[in-house]
């Protein structure tokens, strides 16, 4: 019983927050109720019919005259040319209504995705996201067009069905309605089973969804390893999971509908069978008999076809509880970028005071600990070590993708909580080693940078760059696509751009992430000439395994196991022998 009443309440918990996307219908409630309106009509005209063909029956029946029984013909013609007119306009209120409805739920939906902090991504894998935003919403468009739509018109004919069936003779209708309470349990049971189903399927194109994006961003590597015909087998796996899913859900439903129908024309057969008996004893007219089985079988198609109705419900809801999981979590404080006011203006001076870190993710290791470092602002510091050494992840701490879990991070003597999100990140630009373009033009990527810069602008970066001579020579210029992540460009080139969009945003701080170490020796000339230019009058945090482009810098921070283990300049470094980095140097400088 205990069981029972928990699934009852997580039913209403799945219904409550479906109604909440209904909050995105507001300000199109006049179109909604408008539809609503005129499917009240169209209802209000089925129910009307069968009671006029009835009679119609008894006229004829009654041997009444030709003109009354033109009369209600006409009457009946009216009704349908109503009936008409109102499907025509709730069905086209409806389609506007879910047209904006899913715009705004899309919009909503990718605002607060794009906004979510950067420990939720780690959790999450793109293609499923895509799936969220893309399919499941879908599945809400067929729900606010017709499903939902459905519902109503099939209650409401229902109820008024058989509300017309007890004016007519309670004694029949009780007889009709005893088999209803079996099907309402069994209603119950299936649609358990069939939401079940729903959601597993709803998973498994997610899942599948998401082979497809991962396989097609990183289709250079499978092609690269011959692996076409082990990610064909994985997604034919994943999809037959699915069909047969679906499958074993549309025998749970096919399973249902047999039911519904052989035991609501049973009831018609039962029904037709009293009825006549009772014409004979006089209690009942044939044309109110005959009225009464086209209710009845109303009554009964409709009850056939809200096991389908219900079951698209239930899908949408499976939907909508994987997209409320999204919209429920949390979103970063950012905000449009403005000019920055003048307190939270950086003047390039970082401090790390006893700081730890451990990712949200990975809660059993220490990637930082005690970190402590005072870094003055325009000086060049380096950060050197092995991998997992925590070089990145100071990065990603000074960006506030994470909070530190101990310790304080300040810039300018400020607790770096106390800065804006957007304030922050719009004084501080990264060139990593793995340049991600867009798929648009060079001009495009260049003013990504900044949104508003003039031509002028974004030629000058690119010549700061040592970008602007291969953009020349390039058939279109600035206006040449790069395509998928940069595809149509050397490494060098991409690299290039990326430092062209940093020196447009003009930061206080640079952060470069092993900028050149995927190089040939020209391209890296040309990049670590254009990082020089770069680096002047801004503070500077380089990650390097090339111990060669960091000799001049500033302070050189040794890390290992995330703690600091050496400090100083490339010459105080070299002369420590027993260090990390103359071990590091020798090994490099020596081959």
């Amino acid at each position: 019983m205990e069981n029972t009443k928990q699934r009852k309440k997580i039913s209403m918990a799945a219904l409550r927050k479906t109604l909440r996307l209904y909050k995105f219908m507001k300000p199109y409630r006049v179109e909604f109720f408008t539809g609503l309106f005129f499917l009240f009509i169209t209802s209000l005209a089925t129910l009307a019919f069968p009671k006029l063909l009835g009679i119609l029956v008894d006229l004829g029946t009654t041997g009444q005259s030709q003109h009354e029984i033109n009369h209600v013909v006409l009457m009946l013609a009216g009704v349908l040319t109503l009936q008409a007119i109102s499907s025509f306009i709730r069905t086209n209120m409806f389609v506007r209504v879910t047209s904006k409805t899913l715009a705004a739920i899309r919009q909503h939906t990718y605002s607060h995705l794009i906004r979510l902090p950067m420990s939720f991504f780690l959790k999450r894998r793109v293609g499923e996201l895509n799936s969220r935003i893309s399919s499941d919403i879908s599945l809400l468009e067929d729900t606010l067009t017709s499903t939902v739509a459905d519902f109503l018109r099939t209650v409401l004919i229902i109820i008024g069905g058989v509300t017309f069936l007890f004016f007519i003779s309670a004694h029949l209708t009780l007889f009709m309605l005893m088999v209803l309470p079996v099907i309402v349990i069994i209603a119950i049971i299936f649609g358990r089973f069939i939401k079940s189903f729903s959601k597993k399927v709803q998973q498994g194109v997610a899942d599948s969804n998401t082979i497809v994006e991962e396989t097609l961003q990183g289709v250079q590597n499978v092609k690269a390893y011959a692996n076409e015909f082990f990610e064909i087998g994985r997604y034919t796996e994943k999809t037959n999971q699915v069909a047969l899913t679906g499958i074993q859900g549309g025998w749970y439903r096919s399973w249902f509908s047999a039911f519904m129908i052989a035991g609501m024309f049973g009831a018609m057969l039962a029904v037709i069978w009293r009825g006549t008996s009772m014409i004979a004893t006089g209690q009942i007219d044939a044309g109110q008999l005959f009225s009464f089985v086209l209710y009845t079988a109303f009554i009964a198609g409709m009850m056939g076809g809200l096991a389908d109705v219900y079951a698209r419900l239930q899908k949408a809801i499976g939907a909508t509880e994987n997209l409320l999981e999204i919209l429920d979590e949390p979103i970063e404080k950012v905000e449009p970028q403005t000019p920055i006011a003048p307190e939270n203006q950086l003047e390039g001076n970082i401090e790390f005071k006893q700081v730890s870190f451990r990712y949200p993710s990975r809660q059993d290791v220490d990637v930082l600990q005690n970190i402590s470092v005072k870094i003055e602002a325009n000086q060049q510091i380096a950060l050197v070590g092995p991998s997992g050494a925590g070089k990145s992840t100071i990065v990603n701490l000074l960006m506030n993708f994470y909070e530190a879990s101990a310790g304080e991070i300040l810039f300018d003597g400020k607790d770096i909580r106390t800065i804006p999100l957007t304030a922050l990140r719009q004084q501080i630009a990264v060139v990593p080693q793995d340049v991600f373009l867009f798929g648009g033009t060079i001009r495009e990527n260049i003013a990504y940078g900044c949104h508003k810069a003039s031509d002028e602008e974004i030629i000058e970066a690119a010549k700061n760059a040592n970008a602007w001579s291969f953009i020349q020579e390039s058939a279109n210029g600035l206006e040449s696509i790069v395509g998928e992540r940069g595809i149509q460009l050397s490494g060098g080139q991409r690299q290039r751009v990326a430092i062209a969009r940093a020196m447009l945003k003009n930061p206080r701080i640079l952060i470069l992430d092993e900028a050149t170490s995927a190089l040939d020796s020209e391209s890296e000339r040309q990049v670590q000439e254009a990082l020089e230019k770069l680096m002047k009058g801004r503070t500077s945090i380089v990650i390097a395994h090339r111990l060669s482009t960091i000799r001049s810098a500033d302070q050189i921070l040794v890390l290992d196991f995330g703690q600091i283990i050496q400090q100083g300049t490339h010459q105080e470094l070299v002369e420590d022998i027993s260090g990390l980095y103359y071990t590091l140097s020798e090994l490099q400088f020596t081959s």
